[in-house]
């Protein structure tokens, strides 16, 4: 009796890593964008340009807090299913019930790792542009 359980599991689990693997990819094309703008950048510094350059970073610092959001909600429900009966499982997706101050978009953002890796990602870029 325990399949519908172990399969509704699985499938968070799947979702989860997904959502992982999206953030991981958004790292690494935030690293490779900001290498091409500068690269491009540097050749005609202008100011505008240069202000114009930390836009798509802070997109993907955006996008990747959102993944982090939804990870988060989705390991919640995880968690609240994983000690269930089978028989009070009902199968749904949603995770209203858990947003909270953990649980919310902001707080994803400004995440010990996404801030780490993002202002280390900023403060590279103005660190070249001053250099160069």
């Amino acid at each position: 009796k325990m399949e519908n359980k172990q399969k509704h599991l699985e499938f968070f689990q799947n979702l989860i890593e997904r959502m992982s693997n999206h953030s991981f990819q958004l790292k690494s094309w935030a690293v490779t964008v900001a290498a091409a703008i500068l690269a491009l950048t540097l050749k005609e510094v202008h100011n505008t340009t240069l202000i114009v350059s930390f836009i798509p970073v802070i997109m993907f610092w955006i996008l990747d807090a959102f993944y982090l959001y939804k990870e988060r909600l989705y390991r919640s429900l995880y968690e609240k299913i994983r000690i269930l009966n089978e028989s009070e499982i009902d199968f749904d997706m949603n995770t209203d019930q858990f947003l909270g101050r953990k649980n919310r978009w902001i707080s994803s953002m400004f995440s010990k790792t996404l801030v780490i890796f993002y202002f280390s990602l900023v403060t590279s870029m103005i660190i070249i542009i001053i250099l160069f």
